[in-house]
C-alpha cells in the first residue's frame, strides 16, 4: 500500500502542476472523487457548447479545464456550492456529474524498461501474439486505424515510428509523447512493427493514434478521458474520420446505470456511448481487482467490449507451460476481474495479459502485466477484423471476436492431443479466449 501512496502523490505533483486548478483526492486512489471538480453536461439542443461553455464560464467565474462538443457538449470546472447550484439551475444544462481519478490497470513492472543496452534487438515473437494465433497472418491490419488512451506514446520509437497517425494530449503542458511507458507497451502490442528488431504487434501495418489522458505516473481523471473520447469521436467514422477502434487500458471504480449515464449523472459513459453510436469500437481493460468487472469503469459499460487476463508462459495453448506468480500456464490470471451479469459475459473476452513483452519509451522494450496487457490484444485483434470487414459496426466486432474464440475447458481446433486448450476451475470465466485464426 505504501507504493501506492507514493505513486499517488507523484500524480497530485503532476496534475496540479498541470491544472493548478486541481484538489486531489486524500487516497488518490483510481475511483476516487476530484473534490470540487465537476463535468458540465449541456442539453442535445445546445447548439454551440463552446460558446455556452464560455458564456456559462464569464457569468460565474469559472476556470474552464475542457470544453467538449463531439462525444457530448459540455465543460470541465472547478466550481463551489454556489457555482455548482447555479449551474445545475442553466436552463441549458442536462446534468452536472462529478469528476473521479482513473488509472492504468497494470500490474509490477519486470526490469529497467530498457532493452538491456542492446540497440534495436532481434525481433522476437512475443508470447501473446503467438497464443493467440496472429503470426503469419496475410492479414496485418492495413488501413486501420487505432486511438490508444493512455500515458501517450513514443513516438519515436524504431518499431512503432512508421505507424504513429497522429495524437493529441489532453494533459495542458505535456505532448502527446510517453511520458511513463505504459501506453508506448499498449501501442507494441496492437501495431508494433514487423521489421526484423524488437517485437511485432496483432496488427503491423495499423496505424496508431497516441491520445494522451494519463500522467507521467499512470493517472488521469475521468475529465480527461473524456477530453481524449471527445478528439476521438470527432474522428470517427460517422464525421468522416479514420479512427475505427480505441484502446483503454485504463479505470477506476464505478458502475452503469445500463442509460448512457443519463440517469446517475456519469458523463463518460455518456461519451463513450456517443462515440460509439459515431462508429468506433472501444476495447477496455477489465481491470485488476479480483472482482465482478460490474463495480470497475469504463469495462462496465454495456457499450464496450471489456478484456480480462488469461497467463500464458509459453505461447502455446493446452497448459503446458511453466507457471506463474499469477496462476498456471493457460488458467486467467488471479488478479484479473471477471463478469457475473449475463449482459457483461456477453461482451466479454479474455487475452494474454501476464508477463508480456513489447515497447517502452526511450526506444526501449519491457515485460509487464494486467488487464492492461489483454485488451490490447483484442484492440489489435479488432483492427484486423475491421480491415477485412470495413463496413463492421462495433457490435459486430464484439460478436466476431468472441465468436471465434476459444471456449474453456474443451480441445480446441484438435490442438491438444488430451486435455483442454484452456481451463477455469474458479468458474469465473466462462468467456472466451481470443484467437485471431480466422479474422
Amino acid at each position: 500500500m505504501k507504493s501506492v501512496k507514493v505513486f499517488a502523490v507523484l500524480s497530485v505533483i503532476v496534475l496540479v502542476a498541470v491544472f493548478g486548478v486541481f484538489r486531489w483526492p486524500q487516497s488518490g486512489l483510481a475511483g476516487d472523487r476530484v473534490p470540487g471538480h465537476y463535468i458540465v453536461v449541456f442539453k442535445d439542443n445546445v447548439s454551440d457548447a463552446e460558446v455556452a461553455a464560455n458564456e456559462v464560464a464569464q457569468k460565474r467565474g469559472l476556470s474552464l479545464s475542457y470544453t467538449y462538443g463531439h462525444a457530448l457538449k459540455g465543460f470541465a470546472a472547478q466550481l463551489n456550492n454556489d457555482q455548482l447550484a447555479a449551474v445545475k439551475n442553466d436552463s441549458r444544462v442536462a446534468f452536472v456529474g462529478e469528476d473521479r481519478v482513473v488509472t492504468a490497470f497494470v500490474r509490477g513492472e519486470k526490469g529497467p524498461g530498457g532493452s538491456g543496452g542492446i540497440a534495436n534487438p532481434t525481433q522476437v515473437l512475443p508470447t501473446g501474439v503467438d497464443r493467440i494465433n496472429a503470426e503469419n497472418k496475410a492479414n496485418k491490419g492495413a488501413g486501420v486505424n487505432v486511438a490508444v488512451l493512455d500515458t501517450g506514446i513514443d513516438t519515436s520509437h524504431p518499431d512503432l515510428q512508421a505507424n504513429i497517425a497522429g495524437g493529441k494530449s489532453c494533459l495542458r503542458g505535456l505532448n502527446y509523447k510517453d511520458g511513463y511507458g505504459h501506453g508506448t507497451h499498449v501501442a507494441g502490442i496492437i501495431a508494433a512493427l514487423d521489421n526484423s528488431i524488437g517485437v511485432v504487434g496483432i496488427a503491423p501495418q495499423a496505424k496508431l493514434w497516441a491520445v494522451r489522458v494519463l500522467d507521467n505516473s499512470g493517472f488521469g481523471t475521468w475529465s480527461s478521458v473524456i477530453c481524449g473520447v471527445d478528439f476521438v469521436t470527432s474522428k470517427a467514422p460517422a464525421n468522416g474520420g479514420p479512427i475505427k477502434v480505441v484502446n483503454m487500458s485504463l479505470g477506476g471504480t464505478g458502475s452503469s446505470d445500463g442509460n448512457c449515464g443519463d440517469v446517475n449523472g456519469d458523463a463518460l459513459h455518456k461519451a463513450i456511448c456517443r462515440s460509439v453510436a459515431a462508429g468506433v469500437t472501444y476495447v477496455v481493460a477489465a481491470g485488476n481487482g479480483s472482482a465482478d468487472l460490474k463495480d470497475f469503469v469504463p469495462a462496465a459499460y454495456e457499450e464496450v467490449i471489456a478484456a480480462s487476463a488469461l497467463v500464458d508462459s509459453d505461447g502455446n495453448s493446452c497448459g503446458v507451460g511453466s507457471a506463474t506468480s499469477y496462476g498456471a500456464d493457460d488458467m486467467f490470471a488471479s488478479f484479473s476481474n471477471f463478469a457475473t451479469r449475463a449482459l457483461d459475459l456477453a461482451r466479454l473476452i479474455g487475452a494474454p495479459g501476464v508477463s508480456i513483452r513489447s515497447t517502452w519509451k526511450g526506444g526501449g522494450y519491457n515485460t509487464i502485466s494486467g488487464t492492461s496487457m489483454a485488451a490490447p490484444h483484442v484492440s489489435g485483434a479488432a483492427a484486423l477484423y475491421v480491415a477485412t470487414h470495413p463496413g463492421a459496426t462495433p457490435a459486430s466486432v464484439r460478436d466476431a471476436l468472441r465468436s471465434a474464440g476459444e471456449p474453456a475447458n474443451v480441445s480446441f481446433n484438435n490442438e491438444c492431443v488430451s486435455g483442454s486448450s484452456h481451463i477455469d476451475p474458479s468458474g469465473s470465466h466462462p468467456e472466451p479466449i481470443l484467437r485471431a485464426d480466422t479474422l
